[in-house]
């Protein structure tokens, strides 16, 4: 039997140098970074934001994936835990809620050097060479981009009305919402989509917990994009072009060219695979990272599935 769970490895930077979070687990009586069991229903990313809050006191955003770990346990079970990395403002810091409990008696920033020392466990030590080996090389800190696919339509079949007011259906209005915590790890600020009703009603539900506004662009509907991609593409250069985390809502038949734009600023490494990458399905989105600099890059992306018992998110590092 495997246990999965989901977790996080926390930085910031302080008088130059980089500091990582550790917690101090009484029962076990070890140092570790922030991690827990996915819960009912619950998608990797979801459990990863809720477990370093609940430990840490720390409310994150996810920034790209480090690595999925396993490792047996004293059970004799394996125990498979997913790993982001995530960026903590001062003011995150100052808003922490940390109260020691039985489970966790402290929370200490230290330094890569102490961190290594004090870490118990060697696949903790794994993940900081590796957070530290992405921080040399630039590729630590990144902005977040969102490709998202509506959610379950009315099928053309079934409706009779204008193409572009055809809306979701139960399902899809039910997706909508169960995107809005799955979004939120990862916080995007700049909401585009296209204007047709089912991306709006998609993206609506986040937006309205949010409290960020839709920028509604008639470039992204499948329409535009058959007639003129070229338009299609301009909206996603400019996206690029921002400098906010940001969520792009369109359609199946627009994906391929909002890909293939995309990845004319990946890297090197990624480029390849993430030009192959066609679809998704009703729902499901890619997460893109932009690695911040003078020129921006495109270095690591992750596919999210919305069903809770798909387990697994592709990465693409």
């Amino acid at each position: 039997m495997t246990v999965y769970a989901a977790g996080a490895v926390c930085w910031r930077m302080a008088k130059g140098e980089i500091e990582l979070a550790m917690v101090y687990r009484t029962v076990h009586k070890d140092w570790t970074f922030p991690k827990g069991k996915v819960d009912p229903g619950e998608l990797f990313p979801e459990t990863a934001v809720r477990e370093v809050e609940e430990e840490a006191g720390i409310r994150i955003r996810l920034g790209r994936k480090l690595a999925v770990i396993d490792y047996e346990l004293a059970s004799g079970e394996t125990k498979e835990v997913h790993y982001w990395v995530s960026k903590v403002k001062d003011s995150a810091i100052a808003k922490s809620k940390f109260k020691p409990d039985d489970e966790i008696e402290k929370v200490e920033w230290a330094s890569a050097k102490k961190a290594m020392k004090q870490l118990t466990y060697e696949h903790d030590r794994a993940l900081l060479t590796k957070t530290l080996e992405f921080f040399a090389r630039g590729e630590l800190e990144t902005r977040g981009l969102v490709i998202l696919r509506h959610t379950t339509a009315t099928p053309r079949s079934s409706w009779a009305g204008e193409e572009a007011k055809r809306p979701l259906l139960p399902e899809g209005k039910q997706q909508a919402k169960r995107l809005v915590r799955l979004l939120d790890a990862y916080g995007p600020k700049r909401l585009v989509t296209s204007p047709w009703t089912r991306c709006q009603q998609t993206i609506a539900p986040y937006s309205k917990k949010t409290k960020r506004t839709l920028i509604e662009r008639s470039q992204l509907t499948e329409l535009a994009n058959e007639r003129g991609p070229r338009k299609t593409k301009n909206v996603i250069e400019d996206t690029f072009g921002q400098t906010k985390n940001a969520l792009i809502c369109s359609h199946r038949p627009a994906l391929p060219t909002i890909i293939e734009t995309f990845s004319k600023y990946a890297s090197k490494e990624i480029a390849p695979a993430l030009a192959r990458e066609k679809t998704l399905s009703p729902g499901e989105f890619f997460v893109l990272r932009v690695a911040t600099g003078p020129k921006p890059k495109i270095i690591a992306y992750e596919r999210i599935y919305l069903e809770s018992d798909v387990l697994e998110a592709k990465l693409s590092a």
